[in-house]
């Protein structure tokens, strides 16, 4: 007999025991767990879509496979859910918060930043995290269905389906072992990438069928993102033939560069910088690129063709240090140019006036080969506080450092990343000095207006400042190259209103569409005493190019031999200039194309072949 000292000693009653749950109150249960997490599945398809037309809806529905791929997990998820909480409603929360949480993330970052979730992301949680406060959520009415349907869900299952399984029952051991069977029949078809490039898709609904984000969502979301784990998984390339690898790059030899020769490098990317003239926007101030287009005109200059648009800044840093098309988790040692620099006695750092933590950039860099590099939390901090800097801080900073590196003649190689022309961008007033880029027009409403003023007027700051930078190592006696390039397009507006509203072809059907979203410009510029330190003149129109092969060029330009990697794939790029990994298009002779000839595809395939063996297999830094 129990008694409680609050009861002041009246005796408990013992409860009830629950009625045995029949084999067909089991059966009716487990019909309804089935039913909610097609419901649930049936809600990420409506999230998946985004910013982008309702059809897309009826392409899913078109396809049993494509609904099959994207429900079954989600019903697999929330069988799983049923056999651990051992009540329907709970099983449902589980889900819930998993698949919707999910789909939430991916469609948020589909209006801001037209990409979507993928695997990978989830190694950059950090990343994410601080980044979201940038940008003002918004509830819609999709996020209201999402949200209603996820309630009356849990409530219906709540109310009306509320018996639980008992512990250690045959029928929760049952449960979970339906949920985990399901998961494991669904593992091949959902990893196979035949079965997600060749069928299931629904292309004709699309408005561009090359864009990347389109491609994905085409698939629905939760299919989409199981699949991406093969990308986050560091797998060879298809067919990989170590042995070819190894004997192409053994045909090269790492060459010194002759001390004579050993000018100084200074390697900035802009951030979202791209040279807006060539949308021919109506009435644009030619202050604005005045100074970039004269650098053009005493540099070589050239498209630089990314693997992004408005995010995913470090894929185009990565692939120029490391001359890789596909990048990796790096998490150790990395086969770098910064290393091959370090090895040539050149005193290798860099800065970005952001915080050390944003693409894990301070480890990663280390692991590249650079022996410094400056951060809000080492540097910047004294001069602006707990926050990033300008460009009006920026660059001094970099002249500054890089005159105090090389007062002793020592050669010094610098990469930097600035911050200030991120997005997005106000859209409520103007914020930047002088009189706005654009006036008004009746193209565009005032806030894309503010838009594309605020990234304008930054993008005429930035230029102020490059020019006091460049006008100090013109009449420098020091030797110095300058490589300048944008990582991407920028930011403009959710659902890209801004490029919309200016009419900019982003069909990659063409050549000029594809350039226009993937490409940004590039400029490798000397001075003086570097012009006459290496006998080049660096003028003229340089090669259209991914970022993987740009540091090809500024060696060709400097008339430098450089490290065996660097020459096994010169010729790559002389054939494919570029290879662009989302659309898997390519730029062969010049010409757009997702077919190469029988000599471009085998110098593509060995090429990859190549990145593969030189990650894996030895380290250059040693």
């Amino acid at each position: 007999m129990k008694y409680s000292f609050f009861s002041r000693g009246r005796r408990e009653l013992p409860k009830a025991p629950e009625p045995e749950m029949t084999l067909w109150r089991q059966l009716w249960q487990l019909l309804w767990v089935v039913l909610s997490g097609l419901g649930l599945g049936a809600v990420s398809l409506l999230l998946a879509i985004g910013p982008y037309p309702l059809a897309l809806l009826h392409g899913y529905l078109e396809s049993p496979l494509l609904l099959y791929l994207n429900l079954a997990p989600v019903v697999a998820l929330a069988l799983l859910g049923y056999g651990l909480f051992r009540s329907p409603h709970r099983g449902f929360l589980f889900a819930s918060i998993l698949t919707l949480g999910f789909s939430v993330g991916s469609y948020f970052k589909l209006f801001f930043r037209d990409d979507p979730l993928m695997m990978a992301d989830l190694f950059l949680l950090k990343e994410a995290g601080n980044m979201a406060g940038n940008y003002r959520l918004f509830l819609d009415w999709y996020l209201a269905i999402a949200l209603l349907c996820v309630l009356g869900g849990y409530l219906f299952l709540r109310l009306f389906v509320r018996r639980r399984l008992p512990k250690g029952s045959r029928p929760r051991h049952v449960t979970v072992l339906l949920g985990c069977t399901l998961a494991l029949l669904l593992t091949p078809s959902i990893l196979s990438d035949s079965l997600y490039d060749g069928k299931g898709a629904r292309y004709q609904y699309l408005e561009n069928q090359w864009s990347a984000t389109q491609q994905y969502i085409a698939h629905g979301f939760v299919y989409p993102f199981l699949h991406s784990a093969v990308d986050a998984v560091d797998l060879p390339p298809q067919d990989y033939d170590k042995d070819s690898a190894q004997a192409l790059l053994e045909q090269y030899t790492d060459a010194d560069i002759p001390g004579d020769k050993k000018v100084n490098v200074i390697g900035i990317m802009l951030e979202g910088y791209n040279d807006f003239t060539k949308f021919d926007i109506p009435d644009l101030s030619p202050q604005v690129y005045e100074v970039w287009h004269q650098l053009e005109a005493e540099g070589v200059a050239g498209d630089l063709v990314t693997n992004i648009f408005a995010g995913g800044t470090v894929d185009t840093e990565r692939c120029f240090l490391t001359g890789y098309s596909e990048l990796k988790n790096y998490r150790g040692a990395v086969n770098a140019y910064p290393w091959y620099f370090q090895s040539q006695g050149y005193t290798v750092e860099g800065m970005h006036p952001c915080f050390q933590w944003f693409y894990n950039r301070l480890n990663i860099n280390q692991y590249m080969g650079f022996e410094n590099y400056y951060f809000v939390e080492n540097y910047f901090e004294s001069l602006v506080g707990n926050t990033t800097a300008p460009d009006r801080i920026f660059f001094p900073e970099l002249l500054k450092t890089y005159r105090e590196k090389t007062a002793d003649g020592s050669p010094y190689f610098t990469f930097s990343v600035t911050y200030q022309g991120h997005g997005p961008y106000a859209s409520e007033g103007y914020y930047w000095g002088g009189e706005p880029p654009v006036p008004p027009s009746d193209r565009y409403t005032p806030e894309q207006r503010n838009i594309l003023n605020n990234y304008l007027g930054s993008i005429r700051d930035t230029n102020q400042y490059l020019k006091e930078f460049t006008d100090a190592l013109r009449k420098d006696d020091t030797p110095v190259v300058l490589v300048l390039f944008g990582d991407h397009n920028p930011w403009m507006g959710d659902g890209n209103s801004v490029y919309q509203a200016l009419g900019v072809n982003f069909d990659m059907n063409t050549a000029e569409g594809f350039t226009n979203y993937y490409g940004t410009r590039y400029i490798i510029w000397a001075n003086d005493a570097a012009k006459e330190a290496l006998g080049r003149d660096f003028s003229g129109e340089g090669p259209t190019i991914s970022p993987s092969f740009l540091m090809n060029e500024l060696f060709r330009q400097c008339g430098w031999t450089g490290p065996a990697y660097l020459q096994a794939t010169n010729e790559v790029m002389d054939q494919v200039g570029v290879i662009n990994i989302p659309t898997g298009l390519y730029m062969e002779q010049g010409q757009l194309t997702d077919v190469l000839s029988a000599e471009g595809a085998a110098l593509v395939k060995s090429y990859h072949d190549l990145q593969y063996y030189v990650q894996k297999e030895f380290f250059y830094g040693e």
